[in-house]
């Protein structure tokens, strides 16, 4: 959590953040990153309060349902919702992130999403076009059978696979369907094999099954390691 994945010196080129949920470990520098390069953020309207005549986002650093933060250019949406940012078009996707059982030697504990919960708040996935491309995020979802059958062929899908054993999102079979279902040209696979506490591994998934399968369907998959890129 507390180490950026993107080194400091490249955050000044970023043009655009997204918050799929507040989780905190998903976006624990986004007032960092979005004062340092000036980029929007954009995030489920859920994931703002307004207080005092200033509209703050619950705090990436903060315990609890705490809106503590202030973010300078904070763009907000709802599922289904379309709004223009810059030189995108989003569109909010509806998603739902699972329990999160967290497990230490004998122990376990199990946090369920819920109106009063921090685990999965604000959760919402986002279609981005620009340039002529169509790229889906989902974040950390479980699978919405009905929801997403309105997506059509987006240029690339970025979509959980690591709900094996901890079920906080789809596994690699529950996100083979939804590709089947959304009919990208180019996948990629997250939000799996992660450490977590004391785990080396906290939510495993298969993802050389994952890519054989969804290149068995006709798509392209790619996997990316830390600091891997791909060009669009």
């Amino acid at each position: 959590w507390l180490k950026s994945l993107l080194p400091e010196a490249e955050w000044s080129d970023i043009t655009h953040i997204f918050v799929t949920h507040g989780d905190p470990d998903h976006y624990w520098h986004v007032d960092r990153i979005a004062e340092k390069s000036g980029a929007p953020v954009i995030c489920n309207k859920t994931m703002v309060q307004e207080t005092n005549e200033k509209r703050l986002l619950l705090g990436p650093r903060d315990r609890g349902l705490t809106f503590t933060t202030e973010i300078k250019n904070l763009h907000t949406i709802a599922p289904y919702e379309t709004i223009d940012v810059g030189k995108i078009e989003v569109t909010g996707i509806k998603t739902a992130h699972g329990p999160l059982t967290m497990k230490l030697g004998p122990f376990s504990k199990t946090v369920k999403p819920g109106p009063n919960e921090r685990i999965g708040w604000g959760s919402i996935g986002f279609e981005i076009r620009m340039s002529k491309k169509v790229l889906v995020n989902l974040g950390d979802t479980l699978i919405h059978r009905d929801e997403w059958k309105t997506m059509n062929s987006p240029d690339v899908l970025m979509i959980p696979i690591g709900g094996r054993s901890v079920h906080n999102t789809m596994d690699e079979n529950e996100a083979l369907e939804a590709v089947k279902m959304i009919k990208p040209r180019l996948v990629i696979p997250c939000h799996y094999n992660c450490a977590g506490l004391h785990r080396k591994n906290a939510n495993p998934a298969d993802d050389k099954y994952f890519h054989d399968e969804v290149k068995k369907l006709g798509i392209d998959c790619i996997i990316l390691g830390i600091n891997d890129s791909v060009e669009l």
